[in-house]
């Protein structure tokens, strides 16, 4: 093996679907798991995990159960529920505040956007994003490599305003989250828009696959969209 694919190979990166906004990033050193969930009417349950760190985007039991997270070997997960900056073991997590709605936050309450720059990749988890990004959100969100954005629409941006954004942060991964999927119970589900909505916007075709695996020097030179399927 050269050098060069050693290198590769070390900086691997592998991203799964828990489900829902929550999501397993493993990266060389840390573990990254986002929006853990535990709601009574969710319809199905979080997997058993363990990471280093966990993001919360905001305070609903959909996203926020990170009691259901376990320590790794190295150490017990550390939490991250709102805005500021962070580093842990290696990765630098920049919390970015926002709202769970178009009403300053009227309706829903407030929201964290993460930035997540690891291995030499630069991540975004939108969270429930609520509104449109101002120049100043999109300026701090600038250069992500893989972004994760909400797409279901009714109590987050839809597929429309998601396609939106996308043009503008021009990552090279998308990973669309918190859309309406046959295993969803909760109360919005049926008016959630499904994924297909959010593919037909960006017009492409997505069949989901169980993982997402990638390197700093293989992302895609072309944007791409990637849709997990959940991991039971």
């Amino acid at each position: 093996m050269s050098r060069g694919n050693r290198r590769a190979k070390l900086a691997s990166m592998e991203i799964r679907s828990l489900g829902h906004a929550s999501f397993r990033i493993k990266g060389k050193r840390a573990i990254v798991v986002t929006d853990p969930y535990n709601h009574p009417d969710m319809g199905f349950k979080m997997p058993r995990v363990s990471a280093d760190m966990v993001t919360v985007s905001h305070g609903h039991r959909d996203h926020n159960y990170v009691e259901g997270v376990t320590k790794t070997s190295r150490r017990e997960p550390f939490v991250i529920s709102g805005p500021g900056e962070y580093e842990i073991m290696g990765a630098a997590v920049f919390g970015i505040p926002s709202y769970h709605d178009s009403s300053q936050g009227e309706e829903r309450g407030k929201n964290t956007i993460y930035v997540i720059n690891m291995d030499g990749i630069r991540l975004a988890h939108l969270g429930d994003l609520g509104h449109l990004l101002s120049e100043k959100q999109l300026e701090k969100i600038n250069g992500v490599d893989i972004l994760f954005v909400p797409v279901g629409g009714i109590v987050t941006i839809g597929p429309k305003e998601a396609a939106e954004l996308v043009s503008q942060i021009e990552p090279g991964i998308v990973i669309p989250m918190h859309y309406q999927t046959p295993d969803l119970k909760l109360k919005i589900a049926p008016s959630l828009a499904p994924v297909e909505d959010f593919l037909k916007e960006m017009g492409v075709e997505g069949k989901p696959v169980d993982k997402l695996v990638v390197s700093r020097d293989k992302l895609p030179e072309e944007r791409t969209v990637v849709v997990l399927k959940r991991k039971s």
